[in-house]
């Protein structure tokens, strides 16, 4: 099984068996690390959110099929009860619902990252 390479690792690599870097390191830490980690992040894959857009549309349509049955199952439950009677929806068509809508909002809206 291939191991995914993490940027901690690489960047810990590159420094150690990069020679000089550790002085360099050393006597100006912020610049020389900002500098290696653009240098070694070159080299990682890019995220399949990124590459391939098509697993955030499945996602997010699998999410609000989700919410939408859950408040038509609601709907229908609360239609087909006797008038007078007390209705219950089952907790877990609440949490599904309530799941799938926070998800959704956690995935539309944009990230403080991108202004």
């Amino acid at each position: 099984m291939t191991e995914i390479p993490r940027s901690a690792d690489k960047l810990v690599d590159f420094i150690l068996n990069t020679p000089g870097v550790i002085e360099q390191v050393k006597a100006s830490p912020e610049n020389t690390l900002r500098k290696v980690a653009k240098e070694v992040t070159k080299e990682l894959p890019t995220p399949a959110l990124v590459v391939d857009r098509w697993i955030y549309r499945i996602v997010v349509l699998a999410l609000g099929i989700v919410a939408i049955i859950a408040i038509l199952g609601a709907i229908l439950l609360s239609a087909k009860t006797p008038s007078g009677a007390t209705i219950q929806i089952p907790d877990v068509l609440t949490a599904l619902g309530a799941a799938a809508i926070g998800a959704l909002a956690g995935l539309l809206a944009p990230s403080p990252a991108t202004k």
